[in-house]
């Protein structure tokens, strides 16, 4: 090869070395779980299953795994997209294989490791057994844990990660899903501008000052810091909607259950539109007006929303601005964007 040929071979080579230098040096560093200054301590179980760099690696693959579904082209990834905060962003509900339609808009995963129940209508209570659900449902990927697991065994390197990671090549329910929580639990979100403030790195805006005021006093009860959930299930007046959808009731068969939902994080709102557990209210103007003007009572409704035998918040049109601006604070373009957790890092 003449030294100009290879000198141009080399200036092509570089972007792609580059990239996979930047993606290796970030693994080198690996440090696994590390809990977010001002977070509380994490309810998941990390003594159980602690986070290793193979562990994260195996678990992030089998994330991005359409080998997981019945026609192997479904991922956990299809309807959790990064981009979109792991939403399933444009859909009011989500849609699984075949394109079948299911009744919910997929939650975001972030911030897993402080939850204590999982779904909208938490009938999962472990994050360990928490995939099952979709891997199993007939609207999301209709497969079987079993056939999963058999077509893993046969599909290289499968094998020889679970070897590096678990100690043999056995492939078992138990170490795919520990696995999955592994790549689940470092999926963390704490570098909005509100955690900068948090930790004294930066300051707000008045508009972002006031709008945080207004926050503590009319929202924090049910969307707590720094998580912006309190992880309760409330009936926050939406109605039942075209699905009839009760909630927690099915679960726990409890008639206080009707109609209540999880309450979810306010954390990245800008990237995870639509809203609601059905994707009904495309804005978070949308949503500030329902609970201003839309709230619908009910026997189950959520007793902060019924303030003086009057359903709603009341909000004027100048505080649902000056609302929205502090909720922009809570996005976090660095988790969005952060390579350890895209499907291109496998």
């Amino acid at each position: 090869m003449t030294k100009l040929r290879w000198s141009i071979f080399l200036i092509l080579l570089l972007p792609a070395c580059s990239k996979s230098n930047e993606l290796k040096d970030e693994m080198d560093a690996f440090t696994g779980f590390q809990q977010p200054a001002g977070f509380p301590a994490p309810v998941y179980k990390l003594v159980s299953n602690p986070v290793t760099k193979e562990g994260f690696e195996l678990g992030r693959k089998l994330f991005y795994e359409p080998r997981l579904s019945r026609n192997n082209t479904i991922s956990c990834g299809s309807c959790h997209i990064q981009t979109a905060a792991f939403t399933h962003h444009g859909h009011d509900v989500s849609h699984g294989i075949d394109d079948r339609l299911g009744s919910r808009n997929s939650p975001p995963i972030m911030n897993l490791a402080w939850n204590t129940t999982f779904m909208w209508d938490g009938g999962v209570f472990d994050l360990d057994l928490q995939p099952v659900a979709p891997i199993t449902n007939f609207v999301e990927m209709d497969e079987t844990v079993g056939n999963v697991l058999n077509k893993l065994r046969q599909t290289s390197p499968y094998p020889a990660l679970f070897k590096k990671v678990f100690g043999t090549e056995e492939i078992t329910t138990a170490r795919m899903m520990k696995a999955l929580s592994q790549f689940m639990v470092m999926v963390v979100s704490d570098q909005s501008k509100y955690d900068s403030v948090s930790r004294k790195q930066a300051t707000f805006t008045p508009a972002e000052q006031q709008g945080y005021a207004l926050f503590q006093q009319k929202c924090s009860s049910c969307h707590q810091e720094p998580l912006f959930t309190d992880h309760s299930f409330r009936n926050n007046g939406i109605g039942a909607g075209p699905n009839n959808d009760e909630g927690r009731y099915p679960i726990t068969l409890n008639p206080a259950d009707r109609y209540k939902f999880k309450v979810p994080s306010l954390r990245n709102l800008a990237y995870t539109a639509p809203y609601m557990h059905d994707g009904r209210f495309y804005t978070l103007q949308g949503v500030l007006n329902h609970y201003a003007l839309e709230v619908q009572d009910g026997p189950t409704l959520d007793p902060l929303l019924k303030i003086n035998a009057k359903p709603g918040i009341p909000l004027s049109a100048a505080e649902q601005q000056l609302l929205l601006v502090f909720l922009n604070t809570l996005n976090d373009r660095v988790f969005v964007k952060d390579k350890r957790f895209s499907e291109e890092s496998q």
